[in-house]
Order: structure tokens, then C-alpha cells, then sequence
């Protein structure tokens, strides 16, 4: 079984929307594109390249065609990048000029590449796939980076149809800039009691 492990930028009020750039996706009218942009340092760099090693990502469409349109020219920047498998989940787009790329339609094509040999999935970005995959508790890992900010607007990680789960802190780094680096890997179900009990 392969882990899914879901990277994420995300600000104080759980936005996820275009951290890159301004037109990376201005969807709802969003007009807060980039906002990652004034936080860059040695030690994000750092955790970047970390989180940038070689491994099948999975994507949804939008995020797919975003990355597709930018990397293959960029390889030097993300190495790797072009070889690794990119496992694409739409339902309306079945072919991609971007070598090694694999199309799924559903939740079960999902749930057959997670019960298969190989090594650990990385999501990047696709705010709905990873809403879905959420919902269907599909997600092993979560390797956040959560800015000190917050927007009041934009696509958030968290929204309805997530299932209880609980998670473990496994590693954690505070950059000069403010940045919590935050990975979190599964840990069961849910407990709850009574404070001072």
C-alpha cells in the first residue's frame, strides 16, 4: 500500500488559493494571488527542496494544467519533475503532451493506485482532490506550511465532508519569517474525554 501525502500552503484562516502568483488562479474573484511570495528564506528553501525530492504526485485538473504549462521547462528548478509519474484525477481531460502522465476518474481509481506497490504519493496544490480524498479518508500524511497571515477569502484545505481523524505531529520547523512546517501523519480515530476528569 502506498501512502498519500498531501503538501500544502496554507494562511492562519486555512486559505490554500494561489500562494504562487497572482494569476495562478483568481477563481471567485480572488485577488490575493502570491501571497507566499514575501516569506521566502534559506530556511523555506530548504524545507522545499526537502519536500521536492522525487516521488509520483497526484493531482486534479486545474492543478495539473497549471504545473504541466510551467515545469517540463523548469526542471532544473524542481529535479525530477518530469520523470516522476503525474497521476491526474479529472474526469474531463484524458491525454497530456507531459511525459508519464496517468489519468484517473474516481475515487475508486484512487483507492487502486493508494492499494498498489510503490512508493509514498504527494498531492500538491488541487484544493478539491484533496477535499475528496479528506472526505474518503484516503490521506496518510499532511505536510503543512502555514503562513502568518490571514486573507478572509479563497479556497480553504478544510471544508465540509471531512471525516473525524486524528493526527501525530512527526516533524516541525518555525522559519525566520514566521513560517510554521508543520508534518502530520495519521494516528487513528478520534478521542475525545472531559478536561480535569
Amino acid at each position: 500500500m502506498r501512502k498519500i501525502i498531501v503538501l500544502t500552503f496554507i494562511t492562519l484562516d486555512g486559505v490554500m488559493q494561489a500562494p504562487g502568483g497572482p494569476g495562478e488562479d483568481t477563481s471567485g474573484g480572488f485577488k490575493y494571488g502570491g501571497w507566499l511570495a514575501p516569506y521566502g528564506d534559506e530556511v523555506s528553501n530548504k524545507v522545499m527542496q526537502k519536500q521536492m525530492e522525487p516521488a509520483d504526485i497526484l493531482l486534479g485538473r486545474k492543478t495539473f494544467e497549471i504545473f504541466a504549462s510551467y515545469w517540463p521547462e523548469r526542471a532544473d528548478y524542481w529535479p525530477g519533475i518530469n520523470d516522476v509519474t503525474k497521476y491526474v484525477v479529472s474526469n474531463t481531460l484524458k491525454k497530456s503532451d507531459w511525459k508519464n502522465s496517468v489519468f484517473l476518474t474516481s475515487v475508486d481509481d484512487i483507492k487502486k493506485l493508494k492499494d498498489s506497490e510503490g512508493s509514498a504519493i504527494k498531492v500538491w496544490g488541487s484544493g478539491e482532490l484533496i477535499q475528496l480524498l479528506l472526505k474518503h479518508d484516503l490521506v496518510d500524511e499532511l505536510w503543512l506550511k502555514i503562513y502568518p497571515i490571514t486573507l478572509g477569502e479563497g479556497k480553504k484545505l478544510f471544508d465540509n465532508g471531512t471525516m473525524p481523524a486524528a493526527f501525530k505531529l512527526t516533524e516541525s520547523t518555525i522559519t525566520p519569517g514566521g513560517v510554521i512546517v508543520a508534518n502530520y501523519a495519521r494516528a487513528g480515530n478520534v478521542k475525545t474525554g472531559t478536561v480535569g476528569a
